[in-house]
Order: structure tokens, then C-alpha cells, then sequence
């Protein structure tokens, strides 16, 4: 063999690893392997927080129900759904005993969306087994809100996610679309009225994340500052309203449409490496590979191609690419997650974000990565992918 034939060769070889790679990135991994991973980074979270009830002490101490463990919890229960295990279910009725099923320290009439967030759970746990105490706080926390004609609380977007859904829980549980009604005017007028034309740009569809960041407010770039994580709060909560509330719901409809325009908004703008940056019209503020959003995106997508909602040809491809990223990328073998951003409002807010870095809290993150676990596995299973 000549030193030509050999280069040649070698290339041949190369681009054949290359096209090996590149296949393999457009390929959803089997079910036994999106269980396994999942199942990971889970027991990896567990076996860091064995007592459920400990306070969370980051700059201060927290109650071990506020919204991050909630969204942890969100995320488990889709996991014990798909895969039953009796050591979560454990895990979640430990923890809701230590809470007496009620809200962050004890304040059962709230107002604050963010500490609702653990309602979801106590919700689905009702749902497996129908004890009233078990609804009971986040029904009275819900039906104070109820007795008002107040509807701006939800004055950051992240709150949509945190008790949207539980308002469209309790309208099923209770056969009540007064809920439904409230939880209508209450998105809407974050939507259309918080900050100066409300929260939603129609003509990016997508979302500013409070007052502080609509125009005037730019990104480095001259750009609107559209947050990763704060879109991803509101794909979110409109695919658990959509799979919670009847097909003939009042106002489905405009959950549905704002949930294919976030989806068409959000393909163009990922990431090579199929991630999205944690500023999404920005990619130099801040840029680099960011979990959260990245997860609630493909929870969203994935839901969205496996309910009929967005075509297959299209999203399965960004889906997949983004999946496989997180999975090569960010999750280590031991089951920590990494390039999960910290806690914030922003995309200079909890940084670094990278392979390594640790979280103030690390729980909402692996919840994310949950939910878009367990659709995906859904659609390797629906699909035969």
C-alpha cells in the first residue's frame, strides 16, 4: 500500500466514523437506554437527599417544598408513571407526610404561585390514591384565590408553570370549570397586560420574562431578551394544561395555538450542538449550553409530536438532536447533571453554567430533564424508533 493509498484510506475511515456519529445523533437511543439514564441521574439526587424533609441551605435556609423541589417532583411522578418503582412513590409519600400536604412553611393561603408549585404533586398522588387531606391545603390555597376578582398575580412567567396547572387539575378532580374560567383571565392577563402590552410577543412568540426585560430592554446585541429557562416555564405548563383539561375545554384552543407558535419560534434558534443558549436571540450574552430550557423544550416538542400536535418530519429531528446532546454532554456517570443554570431571572444569572459547575439547586433541573425523559421514551415507544 503506498503513503496515497494509506491517507486515503484513513480518510475513508474518518468520514465513515463521521457518518457513523452523525447517524447516530439523529437517532433516539432504545428505551431500556432513556430509562436507564433517567433512573441515574435520579438515584444520584435521592442518595444526595435521603431525608426529604431537610431545608435547602443555599444563602439561606428554604423549606424542602418550595418551587425547585416541586418541579423535582413533577418530574419523578412522570418517571413513576412510566416505570412504577415502589422506592419513589415512597420517596414522594415521605415527603408530603413531612409537609402534611400542605404549602411552603405552613402557609396554606398563599397567593404565591411559586410556593403552589408542590400542589401538582399532592394532586397526582390524590389521583393514585383518593385521601381528601391530600388536596386538601391546595384547594383552600386555591379557592382564596378563587373568592377574589384579583388576576395579576402572575407577574413572571415562570409562575404560569408553577400553579397554572394546578388550577386545571382541581376543574378535573372536582368536575368544576370555574377553575378553568380563573386560570383563563389569570394567563391571559399575563399574556396581554403585565408590563406594558403584556408578557407574550406575538411577532417572536415567545415570551419576556417580568416588566423589567420588555422593550425598552435589550440584549448586548440589540436583541428582545427572551430567557431559556423563563419560555421554557410556559411551554411547559401549557403541555401539562393541555394534557389535564378536556378536548372541549373552554379556551383550549388558545393554549394550543401559543403552544405551536412556541414551538415553530423555538427551531430556528437552537444551538449547532442542540442545546439552546440560555438567551435565545442572543448567543453572545452568556452563550454555551444550558440544560433547563434545553430540557423543557424537548418535553414540550415531544409531547407536542406524540399528541398529534406538531409534525414529526419537522420536530423530531430538533428533538432528538437536543436529547442526545443533554445525554452526551451533561450527564455525568455518576447521574449528576451538569450546565444546569442556577437560580435567576436572566441570562447572566446563576453562572457559570458548565459540565462541572454546581447549582444553588440542583433539583429543578433533574425535574426537567425528567419530564423530557418520559416523553421521549414515549415516542421511541409510539413511533418504533
Amino acid at each position: 500500500m503506498t503513503h496515497v493509498s494509506k491517507q486515503s484510506f484513513l480518510l475513508i475511515i474518518c468520514l465513515a466514523l463521521g457518518t457513523t456519529t452523525l447517524q447516530a445523533q439523529k437517532k433516539l437511543p432504545a428505551q431500556d437506554k432513556i430509562l436507564e439514564v433517567m433512573h441515574r441521574t435520579n438515584k444520584y439526587f435521592q442518595e444526595k437527599w435521603p431525608d426529604v424533609g431537610k431545608r435547602i441551605v443555599t444563602e439561606r435556609s428554604r423549606a424542602s417544598n418550595i418551587w425547585t423541589r416541586g418541579v423535582y417532583y413533577e418530574g419523578l411522578m412522570a418517571l413513576y408513571k412510566l416505570d412504577p418503582k415502589p422506592t419513589d412513590l415512597e420517596y414522594t409519600t415521605r415527603w408530603a407526610d413531612f409537609h402534611q400536604w400542605n404549602l411552603r412553611d405552613g402557609e396554606t393561603y398563599t397567593r404565591n404561585a411559586d410556593n403552589q408549585c408542590a400542589g401538582q404533586t399532592y394532586i397526582d398522588m390524590y389521583l393514585l390514591d383518593p385521601k381528601p387531606y391530600k388536596i386538601e391545603k391546595i384547594k383552600a390555597s386555591i379557592d382564596s384565590m378563587m373568592r377574589t376578582t384579583k388576576v395579576d398575580d402572575w407577574s413572571w412567567v415562570d409562575a404560569i408553570q408553577m400553579a397554572m396547572p394546578v388550577f386545571a387539575q382541581l376543574g378535573v378532580v372536582y368536575n368544576e370549570p370555574a377553575y378553568w374560567e380563573r386560570m383563563h383571565e389569570m394567563y391571559m392577563y399575563t399574556r396581554n397586560k403585565h408590563g406594558d402590552n403584556g408578557l407574550f410577543n406575538p411577532k417572536d412568540a415567545l415570551w419576556w420574562r417580568d416588566k423589567d426585560f420588555d422593550p425598552p430592554y435589550k440584549e448586548p446585541n440589540g436583541e428582545d431578551c427572551y430567557w431559556s429557562r423563563g419560555n421554557g416555564w410556559v411551554y411547559a405548563a401549557l403541555v401539562r394544561v393541555l394534557t389535564t383539561i378536556p378536548k372541549d375545554a373552554p379556551h383550549r384552543k388558545q393554549y394550543e395555538d401559543d403552544f405551536k407558535a412556541m414551538s415553530e419560534a423555538l427551531v430556528p434558534i437552537q444551538r449547532k450542538d442542540g442545546f439552546w443558549n440560555a438567551s435565545l436571540h442572543d448567543p453572545g450574552n452568556y452563550g454555551g449550553k444550558e440544560t433547563t430550557g434545553t430540557s423543557l423544550f424537548v418535553y414540550g416538542m415531544t409531547w407536542g409530536i406524540n399528541n398529534g400536535y406538531l409534525d414529526a418530519k419537522k420536530y423530531q429531528p430538533v428533538a432528538t438532536k437536543a436529547w442526545n446532546a443533554m445525554v452526551k454532554d451533561a450527564v455525568h456517570e455518576n447521574g449528576f447533571l451538569g450546565y444546569v443554570q442556577g437560580t435567576g431571572k436572566e441570562p447572566k444569572d446563576g453562572q457559570p453554567v458548565t459540565y462541572t459547575s454546581v447549582p444553588n439547586f440542583e433539583d429543578y433541573g433533574l425535574g426537567c430533564f425528567l419530564l423530557a425523559g418520559c416523553e421521549v421514551y414515549k415516542l421511541v415507544t409510539a413511533r418504533k424508533i
